[in-house]
């Protein structure tokens, strides 16, 4: 059996292929940027020929880079976003991706509100309908474009696209389908009655076969093989939902250990033994045989830093220093006082509004760029701040937490972090958890580790531990009433905003 592991790791924004050791050393990493469409308001798709291009062409580029045989690559474990929806059509083919930072569904979700649609499935599946989640977004392309959903032959994630280019089989795995509130959890299994709660139980053939996270899905065949250097036969696991392979990357694999993620999303989450914590959460995803994750999650995080650099800092900084090294150097120089502005990360809605916006307050005309950005990265950690507290009401017990995603790069951002939850950070040595996470869940499942912890153990090493500032801590506690009571005020505008928007979009039809 050869020596290392690969991990693909297809997020909403960037797809990176990294090579791995078998004790977690990074031989060789490959990342493309892909594009989104965004056709209407709140739509955010995505296409799957490029998905696969870029796919194949890290593949090859990282097994370059790396130097080694291709037979040398003991598996394959691929991890990609968790809802959305990702379709193929009756023949297999691509038919059709929505990212999970679309929101055309809102008004469904409003509607299943009003007629306690939640009430039904939370018991089954531990979540309630939200507007990228997979099946609400099924449920609005039956009611809204039925021409595209009767064309659907299967329906499910990023990173089984991934698994069904590379093997040619159509399959999807635990962590992902509960993630998406497409399990009963508890059974971990699909429901007919679960489905049938969100007006879906004549879309069960839509489903894929299910497996276990680690289960071996396929081969790489002989024609993928030839497009990118992989060898043929080579074993690709079913594969984890990104938020969970990103803890387990971290390290993060024992029960009552926690792992934040800011990412794209917010992802805060906790391991526990139990389908479910004492109280409500947002959602929980089963991902080993016998244990969960318990989750608050929203598109609250480190793209609102991705959108501010993207619109308003990029070329700004010269002389090797990326946008976003420029953007926390302005924010670190900015020594924190009351007066500082404030802001809301809700660029793609919240958790519980899809009608609630980003926006900047108490700005003044003594204010500077830094002075912004700093804002910014401070309401991204109070947003997971209000997650956080949601599952320590329910019941999670947690006195540190590893962070990952693309914040975590930053030496400032971890300690404003540390500084807002008042609980000590760990930071890894991998920047690339997402992909490391399924390199040993790859592991795992072609006998290299008994289990995840052990993979994790063999694999993961933490770089920085970060402290809170008492005085921090109690600066940030005020701003963080404030923080909420602000959002608290804006919530009747927001959905007056939104009503105007639709009444605009009426008139010019």
């Amino acid at each position: 059996m050869g020596d290392y592991l690969l991990g693909i790791d297809a997020g909403n924004t960037v797809i990176k292929a990294v090579i791995f050791d078998r004790t977690g050393q990074e031989l060789a990493h490959a990342g493309e940027e892909g594009h989104s469409r965004m056709p209407y308001p709140g739509h955010v798709e995505r296409d799957l020929g490029e998905l696969w291009a870029h796919a194949k062409r890290v593949i090859r580029t990282c097994l370059d880079k790396a130097g080694i045989a291709a037979t040398d690559i003991a598996a394959i474990g691929c991890a990609g976003h968790g809802n959305g929806l990702y379709a193929l059509d009756r023949d297999g083919e691509p038919l059709l991706a929505i990212q999970s930072l679309d929101t055309r569904a809102i008004g469904l979700v409003d509607e299943w509100a009003a007629e306690g649609v939640g009430d039904r499935t939370y018991p089954i599946g531990r979540q309630r309908p939200w507007p990228s989640q997979t099946p609400t977004l099924l449920a609005w392309l039956k009611r809204h474009r039925p021409e595209l959903f009767e064309r659907i032959g299967t329906v499910f994630f990023s990173k089984d696209f991934l698994v069904n280019r590379l093997t040619g089989r159509r399959v999807s795995e635990v962590s992902d389908m509960s993630g998406a509130g497409l399990l009963n959890l508890a059974a971990r299994r699909y429901d007919r009655t679960l489905m049938a709660a969100y007006g879906l139980a004549d879309c069960m053939d839509l489903l894929p076969p299910l497996i276990e996270s680690a289960d071996i899905a396929g081969t790489v065949t002989e024609e993928v093989a030839a497009q990118t250097g992989l060898a043929a036969g080579t074993s690709v696991i079913g594969g984890l939902f990104d938020v969970v392979a990103s803890a387990l990357g971290s390290g993060v694999s024992r029960t009552g250990s926690a792992s934040i993620i800011a990412g794209t999303w917010s992802i805060n989450q906790v391991i526990i033994d139990r389908p479910a914590l004492d109280g409500p959460v947002f959602m929980s995803a089963t991902f080993d045989r016998s244990r969960y994750m318990a989750m608050e999650n929203s598109a609250t995080s480190a793209a609102n830093l991705e959108w501010l650099v993207r619109e308003f800092f990029e070329g700004e900084h010269q002389d090797g220093v990326s946008p976003f090294d420029g953007c926390c150097a302005l924010a670190a120089a900015i020594e924190p006082t009351s007066d500082d502005p404030l802001y809301h990360p809700y660029l793609y809605g919240a958790q519980q509004d899809g009608h609630a916006r980003a926006g900047f307050y108490g700005v003044a005309g003594w204010h500077s760029k830094g002075h912004l950005v700093r804002a910014l990265l401070e309401g991204v950690a109070f947003g997971h701040r209000q997650h956080i507290e949601t599952i320590r009401k329910a019941g999670a017990i947690f006195d540190e937490a590893v962070l990952s995603g693309g914040g975590s790069r930053s030496r400032l951002w971890p300690q404003i972090f540390a500084d807002v939850l008042g609980t000590p950070v760990s930071v890894a040595v991998s920047r690339e958890t997402g992909a490391l996470g399924a390199a040993i869940a790859a592991g795992t499942g072609v006998g290299l580790f008994a289990d995840f912890t052990e993979g994790a153990n063999a694999m993961v090493r933490v770089e920085r531990h970060y402290k809170p500032n008492d005085a921090l801590t109690a600066h940030y506690n005020r701003r963080y009433a404030l923080y909420k009571d602000i959002a608290e005020a804006m919530t009747p505008l927001w959905r007056r905003l939104s009503a105007t928007k639709d009444q605009v979009a009426g008139a010019g039809a």
